[in-house]
């Protein structure tokens, strides 16, 4: 990696802080992550920071992704020749410079201005895979012009409507997205309990939507709701819907301009959005299409027939539910319970980890995600057996603090920490990461 020089990126970090320290210049974004999240907290508005941070019910399921990576133990081994580290691994066919991914974060506007775009530019300077969110506040389009030829996946909520899913995966490859990971736990809307307090859902205010607004499918659905209602409100005698403004309906003017200038459904800039009926339809088709709670296993076989790219299915805890994937013939796996966002005193996601690889006898990659907070915990996810490791929340509080040079910190601190500790145990190589490099906490 490019920070890093022959004593391995941890060292660099290590002595670019302690040497701008001699200066008197602490780091601007927290190292700590208790730290990161306070200044997170700082930098955004409450509605934000609790979209951004909370979980579904009382947070018990975010309690139990960090109580499982107490459960384990590093085994520290010496006098082991690890001067040189090797972070490298193979995922997909490819050779990845670390075993890290950013898992996709929604709605990122809620963090900084700059959103997606600046998470791309962090990952592509990191050489970090970077997983598309299907809530962006950014097209994919402008991201990946953002990102050049760096590593990119996509995201997809698989919607009510068919062919707006197919468009979705036809422009993920038309941009150059190396995989389609498809978010499967998110059919319905967890009980979150933050945003129902703050009566908030960031969709509803035309916010998160960027890859729909920007969509032409999703457009035409947008026009057929207008004129049905413009041809309902004529047959009664009326002139058609004409909306008041309000700061609501601003906002998700805002919200739709910003999604790029793709966007089919801005015309004349937004004091015409403003006038039309277009922003409100908009958030009302989103949430007419955003789900299919009917969803079922016989459904990603359409998948198959719209890409050939490699499918991941994101969302997979249970051994079972793994067998019947690889039944399915998807290219790998994601262990996760969305950081703890959708289900209650749902499994941990490093607890499901060791029964899924079991049953998928590595015959796919599996990445865990959810819990994530630093990179002795990758270390543990990855001596479990995990080909890889997915970042979430920390990455958004370094936007949150910091924009694109704040992702890029946090990621940064992410990998830094993991090539010490693989140090520090007597690793050298993630190859040489295995489930004898842990012990069970007492």
């Amino acid at each position: 990696m490019s920070d890093a020089d022959d004593r391995g990126i941890g060292r660099a970090v290590q002595s670019e802080v302690y040497r701008a320290g001699l200066s008197g210049t602490r780091p601007t974004v927290p190292v700590d992550s208790v730290a990161l999240e306070r200044a997170a907290r700082k930098a955004t508005t409450a509605e934000a920071f609790a979209y951004l941070a909370g979980g579904a019910g009382a947070e018990a399921t975010m309690a139990a992704n960090r109580a499982a990576f107490d459960r384990w133990r590093i085994w520290p081994r010496v006098l082991r020749d690890v001067s040189r580290r090797d972070l490298s691994i193979e995922l997909l066919g490819r050779r990845r410079a670390t075993p890290f991914l950013l898992s996709p974060i929604g709605v990122a506007e809620l963090a900084h201005p700059e959103a997606d775009t600046a998470v791309g530019r962090a990952a592509a300077a990191l050489d970090v895979p970077y997983v598309l969110s299907n809530q962006a506040s950014r097209s994919m389009e402008e991201v990946t012009a953002e990102m050049g030829e760096a590593s990119r996946w996509f995201q997809l909520y698989w919607s009510s409507h068919d062919e707006l899913n197919e468009s979705f995966v036809r422009r993920a490859e038309a941009c150059g997205c190396e995989a389609i990971v498809v978010t499967l736990d998110t059919h319905l809307l967890g009980w979150r309990t933050r945003d129902l307090d703050a009566a908030f859902l960031p969709f509803s205010r035309g916010q998160g939507i960027a890859q729909y607004t920007s969509d032409p499918v999703f457009a035409d659905l947008v026009r057929e709701r207008v004129s049905r209602l413009a041809a309902g409100g004529a047959a009664g005698g009326a002139a058609g819907p004409r909306p008041r403004i309000t700061p609501a309906l601003l906002v998700s003017a805002l919200s739709i301009a910003r999604a790029g200038a793709r966007s089919p459904l801005i015309d004349g800039g937004i004091r015409a959005s403003l006038r039309s009926p277009l922003p409100r339809a908009a958030i009302e088709t989103f949430l007419d299409v955003f789900a299919d709670p009917g969803l079922t296993w016989e459904d990603l076989a359409n998948l198959r027939e719209w890409t050939s790219l490699p499918i991941l299915l994101k969302g997979v805890m249970h051994p079972s539910d793994a067998a019947r994937a690889l039944d399915s013939g998807v290219d790998g796996l994601v262990v996760s319970n969305h950081g703890g966002r959708q289900i209650d005193g749902a499994v941990a996601s490093l607890d499901a980890l060791p029964a899924v690889l079991e049953r998928v006898g590595g015959r796919v990659p599996v990445v865990l995600d959810s819990g994530v907070r630093g990179g002795a915990d990758a270390f543990k996810a990855l001596a479990l057996g995990a080909t890889a490791v997915g970042i979430g929340r920390p990455y958004a509080y370094g936007l949150a603090v910091a924009g694109a040079a704040g992702v890029r910190a946090v990621v940064r601190n992410h990998i830094a920490e993991l090539d010490l500790t693989m140090g520090l145990a007597g690793r050298s190589s993630i190859a040489e990461i295995g489930r004898d490099s842990l012990a069970a906490a007492p």
